[in-house]
């Protein structure tokens, strides 16, 4: 019994070595012409958020649990830069810590069927930053739920006709103009 318990907290202490380059997002990349109320995007990135958070704890803090934490995470944030789940999220995963499980509104079937819906009436929009946006939701909801045949759908139809999403300019630090 004591080599089992010895195992398993050694299995806990290897999966919770992990580095994690924390994201520094000042100012979101999307402005305030978005045609998202501020609290729209807070209970997005919170979703998102606790998304990250539940797939990085869950999964171990895998390589890909990791690479699909960040995405979300960096969304989140550029979403709502104070939003308190993702400030909290990005301190414990720079400390080495794997979060707890966060509470989220939905399950990840549910959160990729709005995060497609959010994308598909956001690419409407003209503007370059709701594209962008759209964009992002749209590969998120397929990755979040990759059953979701609409989901994969749109996301496929935006890569093929706008090449894959640019996740690394969301890890770009974005300095406010004044």
């Amino acid at each position: 019994m004591v080599a089992i318990f010895a195992l398993l907290s050694l299995q806990a202490e290897e999966a919770a070595q992990f580095t994690w380059v924390p994201l520094e997002v000042k100012a979101s990349m999307f402005s305030q012409d978005l045609e998202m109320l501020d609290s729209e995007r807070d209970e997005y990135a919170t979703n998102l958020a606790a998304y990250a958070a539940n797939e990085i704890a869950s999964r171990g803090a895998s390589i890909a649990s990791l690479q699909q934490g960040r995405r979300s995470l960096a969304l989140s944030m550029h979403l709502s830069p104070r939003n308190r789940q993702a400030i909290v999220t990005q301190f414990q995963l720079s400390k080495g810590i794997l979060p707890e499980k966060a509470v989220s509104d939905y399950s990840p079937q549910v959160f990729a069927r709005l995060l497609l819906t959010r994308g598909q009436l956001l690419q409407g929009n003209a503007a370059p930053e709701a594209l962008r946006l759209s964009h992002y939701m749209l590969q998120l909801a397929a990755e979040i739920d990759p059953r979701n045949e609409d989901a994969v759908y749109a996301s496929e139809l935006i890569r093929i006709d706008h090449g894959p999403a640019d996740w690394a300019a969301l890890e770009k630090p974005v300095v406010k103009a004044e």
